[in-house]
């Protein structure tokens, strides 16, 4: 087994005892194993979705994603109304308990007006510190991350809430200057949610929340390796300037992962997917993806990554960015996940814990 850890590929073979990573040892070279990918934001797939808030439909797209070598997955809602966002929060904290889910992320409602992409504007909403409390509490423990657009009334407070409770900031769907996502940066937030898109366009005269991104030492970037949210070249000079530790594969992907073309919903909104590209209906604008990880990480691969760095894009600094130390990397103490993978980097067999589970 070629196996890929953070320091290099080894040849040999893997052991585990109650669920652990316990040593590797030297064996015959054959297939690539590889992190259990770890995707902290992705809305549902194979038809399921998790921005309805309903744990059996969160069951399903985690159980697809998993099959396709993604052994930790964060649930990402949508702005929504707060009925909805409890409901959900509440309903996949027992998830989070047994492992189906690695956490929660929400993405919006405190985002920009401006840049909200496919999030309905009719929920958005300023950053609201009593909701906050109440949906932190309600989760337990379960929520990971919440993107914040850094310009709106009250993100810095929130930032510094959030960051004391030991959640993740992430900087999103937002029209900041490069001086306010500096601030942003200052008060805690450590993420960029999927660089370039839902975000002002850098400008050599106004860089805007990009640049400040790329070039923030604590910022973990958040890139989407479809081939249609970035193209191939700006995801390899982008996660060039970061560096792998500092980037993150992610799918962003919704309910039509693995479906047909056709009509979906996302957050109360009308999708058509065509050619495997999500697109609002009511304004065409790009609505999620239908990319999974072992997709992401082909792709990485095919843009110039060592296969090495892309384990890393893939898994450990993902991993890191929200705080899940424990699993990431193949290495002696962390948890036994792994993705057994082909020569042409397809997924042959999923391990979880140590378990075999797809």
């Amino acid at each position: 087994m070629k196996i890929v850890t953070p320091d290099g590929v080894i040849t040999g073979q893997l052991n585990s005892e109650d669920g652990m990573i316990t040593e590797v040892v030297p064996g015959d070279d054959a297939h690539w194993l590889v992190p259990g990918f770890v995707d902290i934001h992705t809305h549902g797939g194979g038809g399921h979705t998790f921005t309805t808030g309903d744990p059996v439909a969160a069951r399903e797209a985690a159980a697809f994603h998993l099959a396709r070598g993604t052994t930790s997955i964060v649930a990402s809602l949508v702005t929504s109304p707060p009925e909805l966002m409890s409901t959900a929060t509440a309903n996949f904290r027992p998830l989070v308990g047994d492992g189906t889910l690695a956490g929660i992320h929400y993405e919006g409602p405190y985002l920009s007006a401006i840049r909200c992409g496919a999030q309905n504007p009719d929920f958005l909403r300023d950053p609201d510190l009593d909701e906050l409390a109440a949906l932190i509490s309600l989760g337990g423990g379960a929520v990971r991350m919440v993107t914040i657009a850094p310009e709106l009334p009250g993100a810095l407070a929130a930032t510094k809430m959030l960051v004391d409770a030991g959640i993740a900031v992430a900087i999103g769907h937002t029209d900041a200057t490069y001086e306010q996502t500096l601030a942003m940066i200052t008060a805690g937030a450590t993420v960029g949610t999927h660089v370039f898109n839902g975000m002002r366009p850098p400008h050599h005269r106004e860089p805007g929340p990009v640049f400040a991104l790329l070039r923030a030492p604590g910022i973990v970037c958040e890139f989407v390796a479809d081939g249609v949210h970035l193209h191939d070249g700006t995801l390899s000079f982008a996660a060039g300037v970061t560096g792998p530790e500092r980037a993150a594969l992610i799918t962003d992907a919704m309910a039509a992962a693995g479906m047909p073309d056709g009509e979906y919903e996302l957050g109360g909104q009308g999708v058509v997917v065509a050619d495997g590209v999500a697109r609002l209906t009511r304004n065409g604008s790009i609505a999620g993806s239908t990319l999974t990880m072992d997709a992401a990480f082909r792709r990485a691969v095919g843009a110039g990554f060592s296969i090495v760095d892309a384990a890393r894009m893939a898994a450990t600094t993902p991993a890191g960015a929200v705080g899940l130390l424990d699993r990431g990397a193949i290495e002696v103490g962390r948890r036994a996940d792994y993705v057994i993978l082909d020569d042409n980097l397809q997924v042959l067999e999923v391990y979880k814990g140590g378990a075999r589970v797809a």
